[in-house]
């Protein structure tokens, strides 16, 4: 009885520093007695003449512990059940439990912190530099680490231990040492995140940013949208003097913001996506995915950027390929047009019908389309003007060059010439009868 006594006394002792622990640890009783109950039939089953199958029972309030021995039938079913508690049990329990017990705590403490960050992904955290090596960076975020890997480091930044610094969670692993969680600093939604910490209208829901687009340690632009008329997107994000979108340099180190209205009308977002370069024109070609912008002369390597980053950026923000032209680029290419040498090659279809294929894809088009009324199925195109023998050189390659053939055309272009002495026979006679039709003191 006074054995009993005791055990009941210890057992007590040691709950009652279970229920101390659990509080340290912020884990739940149940998951502490549980961890117990299980440790106390591991301890059982290790003493000599233990049941095979048993069960521990912990009574919290008096401290009690009984082991439960059972005898099973082949169905697993039980059909016999015995108390079984051995002498001297809480002491040998407690000895041979301690180590599971802490074993289990562990594993929920683990289990906790992946549960606190487990749907983080997208959020940003705040840690203290910790480590740094060529691998990667451990940032300290209080009651876990995290892993901070190269290739989502901003190349350039300067890591510096036990400096702050805030960074994107993008993946919460679960490891047998506990969660992993991998952030980034080059992550687009890192900005995103840090304005929705200046701008509490973002919060509201008031302003919207509709897309970003970011070259790490470099530039981002940054298309928003009001839902309120009275709200002016751009003036939100900025801030009085500039004081939010400076917030958010500061945590980027330096990296430029350009912030730019959204438009439903695609024209318009790609002109404002290229600020601060000033367009004329946007022409969009859908079949291609291709926006087409005029930009003054002077604005041309404003609106490319600095190796092109402007136009790569402005690409990114609005999902179409955008192709920069100055204004001089534009009339050459208009007014050389119809007049030059068309990229392609000529050839017969099936039907006998001369064909052209432009070299830059898409269907090709008869003689007639392209202009050239007066080719037959029979007639090449002629060749480049100016050689000894037109019949023997061939075009230039790549490039197609069709002279009209009406006798108008040719009596003006052998009439403007005042040696037909070279010529063979047939064409200075055409020529003489063609020039003389038209001009009859023409000798």
């Amino acid at each position: 009885m006074r054995n009993a006594e005791k055990n009941a006394e210890r057992n007590a002792e040691m709950l009652e520093a279970l229920r101390a622990l659990a509080t340290e640890k912020g884990i739940s009783e149940e998951i502490m007695f549980e961890a117990l109950a299980n440790a106390l039939v591991t301890a059982y089953k290790r003493m000599p003449e233990a049941a095979e199958e048993a069960e521990v029972v912990i009574y919290p309030d008096t401290g009690e512990i009984q082991v439960i021995a059972q005898e099973l039938d082949e169905d697993g079913h039980v059909v016999r059940e015995w108390d079984d508690t051995p002498e001297d049990f809480g002491r040998i329990a407690a000895q041979t439990a301690k180590q599971v017990i802490l074993q289990r705590i562990r594993e929920a403490e683990r289990e906790m912190k992946y549960e606190e960050y487990a749907g983080r992904e997208g959020d940003i955290v705040t840690g203290i530099i910790q480590q740094t090596d060529a691998r990667y960076t451990l940032l300290d975020l209080g009651r876990v680490e995290a892993l901070l890997p190269q290739a989502e480091q901003v190349p350039g930044d300067r890591y510096d231990h036990g400096s702050r610094m805030k960074a994107y969670i993008v993946e919460v692993r679960k490891t047998a040492k506990g969660p992993q969680i991998v952030v980034s600093r080059t992550h687009p939604g890192l900005v995103r995140r840090l304005f929705e910490l200046e701008v509490p209208e973002l919060v509201d829901g008031v302003v919207e940013i509709k897309a970003i687009a970011r070259e790490p340690g470099h530039r981002t632009k940054l298309a928003v949208a009001s839902n309120d008329q009275n709200v002016d997107p751009v003036g939100a994000c900025v801030g009085a003097r500039g004081m939010r979108v400076r917030q958010v340099v500061t945590e980027l180190r330096g990296e430029k913001v350009d912030i730019v209205p959204f438009s439903d009308e695609q024209p318009d977002f790609v002109m404002r996506a290229l600020a601060p370069a000033r367009v004329r024109e946007v022409r969009l070609h859908d079949d291609t995915g291709i926006a087409e912008v005029i930009v003054p002369d002077f604005q041309l390597s404003l609106a490319i950027g600095k190796d092109g980053q402007n136009a790569r950026l402005a690409a990114r923000l609005t999902g179409w390929r955008v192709d920069i032209k100055s204004e001089t680029q534009l009339a050459e290419e208009e007014a050389g047009g119809g007049d030059g040498y068309a990229e392609g090659e000529w050839f017969t279809s099936d039907s006998g019908q001369l064909m052209f294929q432009p070299a830059g894809g898409g269907e090709a088009i008869s003689a007639a389309e392209a202009g050239y009324a007066t080719l037959g199925a029979s007639d090449e195109p002629a060749a480049e003007p100016g050689g000894d023998d037109a019949t023997d050189k061939p075009a230039e390659e790549g490039a197609v060059h069709v002279d009209a053939s009406t006798e108008d055309t040719a009596a003006d272009e052998l009439a403007s010439d005042t040696d037909l002495d070279d010529e063979p026979d047939e064409v200075r006679a055409a020529a003489e009868e063609a020039i003389e039709e038209t001009d009859p003191d023409t000798t």
